[in-house]
């Protein structure tokens, strides 16, 4: 087998997966990301009262191989009593209740970013992870036939080429995957992701400390995760419920596609207090909360997706994955990222 070198544009949970089977198959990856951290939306922030998953909320498991693959660390995930999630109306009155079947809810410990950063290990211990790093320009690789080089930019400015690649890997947003190819000259094969639709998400981390001091009973609802027909909000999921995760009590909000695109540019501190408001609303928790803080995701949910699990021209060595292409679930990103890797691993 001759070695192959391939970049990888995303650390998220498909561009991980895809890395991870392409480095088992013998090759040589060099991944590139633009934040600090591997993870993606498989995201865990911390906070001096505990951390909150303000990606991600948790993932379910039907695909036999993500369950093999789950297997590669084990005690990492565990189930979260969240299965008879409810549906509330804008007064937070359940209006349908246990809609998940019995499909159990998972986690992973000791935050939602510990499954990624696991499998993403190894990739790191090679040192072919480059972080704080962004990917401006594809080009043709001039002292490679049929390679490519790619051209970044780091956090203070600084730019760099790096080249000898043999394959392309776009695990990223389609917005981002779109415009990175067009300038790069490479615009017929972003044609396909045009009619792919990913609604923003602003997300809230709240704390409430005093719910656990002697004497207090614990503030709130019951129930530790709920779905919303509230025009603000979609989600609300109690952070300490989850396993392996501090005592004090927090609440991750998730506001609603609609809502989210409507605002999606308003400052920080009007969404935080806007939802802020809503929660309370829903969940009768009026009390000032100690930490307040909100994350604005661009791209967070797959209203449309692609429609197949990846994206693969051969003849160009260039392809795309991510969740977006099935749908929104983590596993979704899974089967692409590892069915991506399939693709480029298959002769002829």
């Amino acid at each position: 087998m001759t070695t192959q070198h391939i970049a990888i544009i995303g650390v998220g949970m498909a561009g991980v997966v895809c890395a991870r089977t392409l480095r088992q198959a013998g090759h040589e990856v060099t991944l590139f990301e633009k934040s600090n951290g591997v993870g993606g939306r498989m995201a865990t922030r911390a906070s001096e009262f505990g951390s909150f998953d303000h990606g991600t909320q948790y993932f379910t498991v039907r695909d036999p191989r993500f369950e093999l693959a789950l297997g590669t660390v084990p005690g990492l995930c565990k189930a979260w009593s969240a299965n008879a999630v409810r549906v509330l109306d804008p007064n937070g009155r359940v209006i349908e209740a246990g809609l998940t079947g019995g499909e159990r809810h998972w986690v992973a410990t000791p935050g939602m970013s510990s499954l990624v950063k696991a499998w993403a290990a190894p990739l790191q211990e090679d040192g072919n992870v480059q972080l704080q790093t962004q990917v401006v320009k594809l080009s043709a690789d001039p002292l490679k036939k049929q390679g490519w080089q790619v051209h970044t930019e780091g956090n203070a400015g600084e730019q760099r080429v790096f080249g000898g690649f043999d394959k392309l890997v776009l695990a990223i947003p389609p917005v981002q995957a779109g415009a990175l190819l067009k300038a790069s000259g490479l615009g017929q094969l972003a044609q396909a992701l045009t009619a792919v639709q990913v609604d923003p998400c602003w997300t809230l981390m709240l704390a409430y400390p005093q719910a656990v001091q002697p004497g207090l009973i614990t503030i709130g609802p019951q129930w530790n995760a709920a779905r919303s027909t509230h025009h603000r909000i979609a989600w609300m999921a109690r952070e300490s419920s989850k396993p392996g995760r501090e005592r004090i009590e927090r609440w991750t909000i998730q506001a609603s596609a609609a809502w989210s695109s409507e605002h999606v540019n308003d400052s920080p501190e009007r969404v935080s207090a806007k939802l802020i408001k809503a929660f309370g609303e829903i969940s009768g928790i009026r009390v000032t909360p100690a930490h307040a803080e909100v994350q604005r995701w661009l791209y967070a949910k797959t209203a449309q997706p692609l429609g197949q699990s990846h994206l693969w021209f051969k003849a160009q060595g260039i392809g795309l994955c991510g969740d977006w292409c099935l749908g929104h679930r983590v596993e979704d990103a899974f089967v692409s990222g590892l069915e991506l890797a399939l693709s480029v691993l298959k002769k002829r």
